[in-house]
């Protein structure tokens, strides 16, 4: 009887193993959002001119050499134009994650940040992932 049950365990430990193969999956980056810290925890879309402002994204099945970029945009702004970019910057990951936790942030220059909105452009291996709106008061 035990031969019988060998193939059926063999079957089941393919099946198993198939499975988590699959379930791994391509690299891929979500739950892109602002906060007032780093793990994105004190989620928020609307800041102080004081605050550092933290934008927080959750990268899954992430290969070593993958690249999350951010670009920091003007969106309406009083005596800036539209569209003007702040900054940007790169991450490129060290080693392989299953799940990794991203996060740029950008501080407040001398005398705090203009009141008005801006906009945050995330892209996950070049491609655009998300774009995120934030106002300053």
């Amino acid at each position: 009887m035990n031969t019988k049950k060998l193939p059926i365990l063999l079957a089941i430990l393919a099946l198993v193993f198939s499975t988590l193969a699959c379930a791994s999956g391509e690299p891929g980056l979500s739950n892109v959002r602002t906060a007032l810290d780093a793990d994105g925890k004190n989620q928020t879309s609307t800041f102080s001119s004081t605050d550092t402002i933290y934008v927080v994204g959750e990268v899954s099945n992430g290969v070593k050499g993958n690249v999350v970029s951010s670009k920091w945009l003007v969106d309406n702004v009083e005596g800036y134009e539209s569209g003007s970019e702040i900054d940007s910057s790169d991450l490129t990951l060290d080693a392989d994650y299953t799940d990794y936790i991203v996060n740029f942030y950008f501080q407040p220059p001398d005398g705090g940040w203009p009141a008005g909105s801006y906009k945050v452009e995330i892209y996950f291996n070049g491609a655009l992932n998300t774009t995120l709106t934030y106002t300053v008061q």
